[in-house]
């Protein structure tokens, strides 16, 4: 197989290529090597853009660094063209673990392994499904799985105003949380919870205090049973101050600083639990039940999210907007009838 820095070829896979560390991508072609035992061949229909690819690709990921040049792209959803396993035509939702030798979901075509896909219920719309893959995993599993929610519960979601956090909300108050609050920095954006069943909202300000910042939380929430925490830092030492006796916390991103102060005091005092989650430490097989139960609940417009379609082309631009928190889903569309005289 011809390496992916070597450009492109007629016959060739269109895809996006991250030549480096801390390198954007660009727009060409590389070569799929022939599918072996194990893997099934997807067209690709919807490729999410996710923070964490372009975490990966910055070289600063704490799980993931990659010095040689490789396609990004964690998940997608794709049509089996080929596979021993699953119905060719078949309609999947697919994750991926992305090296140099195992091209993303970024491309037309993507090799997959055989475990690491599940079918798309009918009637599921593609892109819909392909939204709130990895962040509804992020919203849903330290919910349920971590932080234990139960009904009649105020949620605190930090970072409320992405994608994450958006589905957050709506997950929290679907589960049956009796308050949901968000936390952002967009003012606009935050108004935008609102429509979603948020029940208050709270505005990050520049250098406010920790404990100023607490006392807006706590009129706006009062004692807080669950936070889901997408950004860490001087927020997070904020809502700690305004958490319930035995609260859950869970982090999952740290956009607002990679440390905090925790006091040992109000830890013990309170006995607090606190744990962070990473989707992409999750076997896949333990996020099936939950994908299924995103998939219903968007199919039944219980779940809403914002979404933006570009082209395989456009994703270098896209990529660049997704690095400015667009608060929307960018989800990559490549044209298969590019692909069809390639084959």
């Amino acid at each position: 197989m011809r390496r992916l820095s070597e450009g492109a070829l007629v016959s060739a896979v269109f895809a996006a290529i991250i030549d480096g560390p801390g390198a954007q991508p660009r727009y060409g072609s590389i070569d799929l090597p022939p599918r072996a035992s194990g893997q099934t061949l997807l067209a690709v229909l919807a490729a999410p853009l996710n923070p964490l690819d372009l975490l990966i690709a910055s070289g600063e990921f704490h799980s993931a660094r990659h010095e040689a040049a490789y396609v990004p792209g964690s998940e997608c959803v794709g049509v089996v063209i080929e596979s021993d396993v699953h119905p060719i035509g078949q309609t999947v939702y697919a994750e991926l673990h992305v090296s140099p030798s195992a091209p993303g979901a970024f491309a037309s075509l993507v090799l997959v392994g055989d475990a690491d896909l599940i079918a798309l219920p009918d009637g599921v719309d593609p892109i819909r499904a392909a939204a709130v893959g990895n962040s509804g995993i992020a919203a849903y599993l330290p919910l349920v799985d971590s932080a234990g929610l139960r009904a009649g519960e105020t949620v605190l979601v930090l970072g409320a105003t992405g994608a994450v956090g958006q589905l957050a909300v709506q997950v929290a108050r679907r589960l049956g949380a009796g308050r949901v609050v968000g936390v952002a920095r967009n003012r606009e954006a935050l108004a935008g919870l609102l429509e979603l069943g948020v029940d208050a909202v709270v505005e990050l300000h520049e250098n406010e205090s920790t404990e100023a910042l607490a006392e807006r939380i706590r009129a706006a929430s009062g004692p807080v049973d669950v936070v889901l925490d997408g950004i860490y830092g001087a927020p997070l030492e904020a809502a700690l101050l305004v958490t319930a006796p035995h609260a859950r916390i869970v982090n999952v991103g740290n956009l607002a600083g990679a440390t905090a102060v925790i006091p040992a005091g109000l830890l013990r005092g309170r006995q607090l639990t606190f744990s962070g989650f990473a989707g992409l430490h999750v076997p896949f097989a333990e996020k099936t039940a939950a994908l299924v139960w995103l998939w219903n609940a968007v199919s039944a417009g219980e779940l809403v999210v914002t979404v933006r379609t570009v082209g395989l082309e456009e994703l270098p631009s896209a990529w660049l907007a997704q690095a400015a928190s667009p608060h929307a889903k960018y989800i990559v569309v490549p044209r298969q009838t590019e692909e069809s005289d390639n084959r």
